[in-house]
């Protein structure tokens, strides 16, 4: 058997191996992942310590549909949840996760007892990302902005009227592919200069609730967009994250992690 624990960002959901038996696969991901047949989850993460005080960590992580990513803002929270609580941890700790996207810095602190955790990640320096997307057309629809943005991951903001009325379902697929490496979509609405709406359409996963990644890319396009300031909360359908902006680019997100449950697959 293989042990997993289940954890959600906002209700972005991974299914987290620490020190896994065997080593994981895309097949497992496709496998677990799956809400009818599997234990079902956003994502898959495996984890291997690399530092004999534990401070220092790898992370793998797979999509629903078994694509590998780079980096997750809402996992590597989920996957600092399952390290402090598979060691016992109970104070506030700081971890190094290697990811396939550089290594991420974070904090965290909560209590177990309640199954929640917060972590304040830093998700690295924002850049712009390739061109933005050219035809929207197709939908009928035209954005007021939009703006690529890699973070370790690729992602395309656009800013749009009434964001919460379009059907992510019928744009997604088209706007991801068309894309190398694909590309994480997402429509927002700017509230004032401290809060944005977002809405997600994950590479690899589809609609999720929530995307720490992107709010911290969609926090990093307004304010370079001159329409938020350096802080920002960040509304999604799965709640509230909070994103801090540093001079040199660095990008800070926090937010929470629950813990679900623990769960043995058959190997």
């Amino acid at each position: 058997m293989i042990r997993l624990s289940k954890h959600h960002g906002l209700g972005n959901d991974f299914l987290v191996a620490v020190e896994p038996a065997r080593t994981l696969s895309p097949t497992d991901a496709l496998a677990w992942c799956d809400r009818r047949r599997g234990v079902g989850a956003d994502g898959l993460i495996a984890a291997e310590p690399l530092a004999s005080d534990g401070s220092l960590w790898s992370m793998a992580l797979w999509n629903a549909d078994g694509s590998r990513a780079e980096v997750s803002g809402n996992g590597i929270r989920c996957l600092a949840q399952a390290i402090v609580m598979s060691r016992g941890v109970t104070e506030r700790a700081a971890l190094s996760i290697r990811t396939d996207g550089g290594i991420r810095q974070l904090e965290i602190w909560g209590d177990r007892r309640s199954g929640v955790h917060h972590a304040r990640v830093s998700m690295g320096a924002a850049a712009p990302g390739p061109d933005p997307y050219d035809k929207w057309e197709l939908f009928g629809l035209q954005p007021i902005r939009q703006q690529t943005v890699n973070i370790g991951n690729p992602h395309l903001v656009v800013e749009i009227d009434d964001p919460e009325l379009i059907d992510l379902t019928s744009i997604g697929p088209e706007v991801e592919t068309n894309y190398d490496r694909g590309i994480n979509l997402h429509l927002i609405r700017v509230d004032n200069p401290t809060s944005i709406s977002l809405y997600v359409w994950e590479r690899g996963a589809g609609v999720t609730e929530a995307c720490g990644s992107g709010a911290s890319a969609a926090a990093w396009a307004t304010n370079r967009w001159g329409l938020t300031e350096s802080s920002v909360t960040v509304r999604q359908p799965g709640g509230d994250a909070t994103v801090d902006l540093a001079d040199d680019d660095e990008v800070f997100l926090t937010g929470p992690t629950t813990y679900v449950a623990h769960i043995d697959v058959p190997d």
